[in-house]
């Protein structure tokens, strides 16, 4: 297959919410205590909530800026590439990039909705992520019809809140939803407690996919303060074990055979070991743990319920057969400094060259189109859906790296793992 001939569906990307998305969702008993953007002196952007500033609107929103520019930048709108919170230019910028659909993780909200579940009034918190579902359902992905994968937050402070929340979300044709990697984290009952079952049950009556994505339990790995920034960036995806075998040996999975579980940008090239590990435990440690997996190995319910997900994996890709085929995703994570943009489709023919067509097709669309319920074909011919075709149609599109730094402002420089503070947002 060539490049141009791929169809490409992102099931991780990131929107950086823009300044108006309150405006037309927010009821108006609370209309005055929404989220609202304050430009400062200094040229900085920043939300306003309940009295508290939330620092860096545009975290890691790096896209189309040149590497040295990297960091927890930006910090304004005006530093960032438009696609990064424009509908319009974010689908121009897909289609440079032959992406014809994306689901959208949030930003200043957090990953699974931690600044709502912070609020002290939660009727007002309910408010507002019923706000920020209902904008990005019908306004981010209603904009355009088939290019998006729509993606709901959850009031996580109430399980019974959350099924609810799934339910209304699923009826507007959302089938996914935002979760923490770790709750226990965030200082709620962990996945071995019965605490989340309204909302697993939710999740599995709706085929509602569960979407933990790193960084979503406001932690992340540090190894030592003093360790080099590098070791915390590789360690990123590979820290998704921890939430695996959490999940993997919890009752979760058996106690849901219809749920299922992605790995939001953890990677796929570590689960080949990691599944033969926990078989080995099983075989080894069930008779004094007392863990049962029925008829089913360890490896065959990870196999058969996790959705796992990848930016840019060849070792993974090799190493497919150990895993299932049918639940693998591809992820282009725009607009962060990992993401493949705007050369996507040329970096992934470097691993997917001498792979079957067919195999090529589940993993770059055809798996999350099933999963997630997302049907760009019934909006637009298949033939105008490939890389070629899309690219054609932005042709406009200027892809150079620019400098977007605004003047008289310093590189942010990064040198330790702790000097990332802000990257996962605050402990709760």
């Amino acid at each position: 297959m060539r490049a141009e001939d791929l169809i490409l569906v992102s099931v991780d990307d990131h929107v950086v919410e823009p300044p108006d998305m309150f405006d037309q969702h927010v009821p108006a008993k609370w209309r005055d205590r929404a989220p609202r953007i304050v430009h400062k002196e200094d040229g900085t952007d920043f939300w306003v909530y309940e009295g508290n500033e939330i620092p860096n609107v545009g975290l890691n929103a790096v896209v189309g800026r040149p590497p040295e520019e990297y960091g927890i930048e930006p910090t304004s709108f005006e530093e960032m590439r438009p696609g990064c919170y424009d509908i319009d230019e974010r689908v121009r910028d897909m289609s440079a990039n032959g992406v014809l659909g994306s689901m959208c993780f949030p930003s200043f909200p957090q990953f699974c909705g931690q600044l709502f579940a912070r609020t002290e009034d939660k009727e007002l918190g309910l408010a507002m992520l019923r706000a920020y579902n209902d904008w990005h359902v019908d306004e981010w992905c209603g904009a355009y019809p088939g290019r998006f994968i729509p993606l709901a937050l959850p009031p996580i402070w109430d399980p019974a809140l959350m099924a609810a929340e799934v339910r209304r979300m699923a009826a507007k044709g959302c089938h996914a939803v935002t979760f923490s990697e770790n709750p226990s984290k965030l200082g709620w009952p962990s996945f071995h407690s019965d605490h989340w079952d309204p909302f697993w049950t939710a999740c599995s009556e709706t085929g509602t996919v569960v979407c933990l994505h790193i960084g979503s339990s406001s932690q992340l790995m540090i190894t030592a303060p003093d360790a080099p920034f590098d070791v915390l960036i590789s360690l990123q995806p590979i820290n998704m074990i921890q939430c695996a075998a959490d999940i993997l040996w919890s009752p979760v999975l058996r106690k849901y055979p219809d749920l299922r579980i992605a790995m939001s940008e953890g990677g796929i090239g570590w689960i080949p070991y990691f599944l033969e590990r926990v078989d080995y435990v099983y075989a080894h440690h069930q008779a004094w743990t007392g863990q049962s997996f029925g008829d089913r190995l360890p490896s065959q319910v990870f196999n058969e319920q996790i959705v796992t997900c990848f930016i840019d994996d060849a070792f993974g890709i090799e190493s497919r057969r150990h895993l299932n085929l049918e639940n693998i995703c591809w992820e282009c994570d725009y607009p962060h400094s990992d993401s493949t943009w705007p050369q996507a489709p040329e970096m992934a023919m470097k691993y997917l060259a001498g792979v079957p067509d067919d195999e090529v097709d589940k993993i770059t669309h055809a798996n999350a189109m099933r999963i997630f319920q997302f049907d760009p074909f019934s909006v637009r011919p298949r033939e105008q859906c490939t890389v070629g075709a899309l690219r054609a149609e932005a042709a406009d599109v200027d892809t150079a790296i620019v400098s977007r730094r605004r003047e008289g402002v310093g590189p942010t420089k990064l040198t330790k793992a702790s000097d990332l503070g802000m990257m996962a947002g605050s402990k709760d």
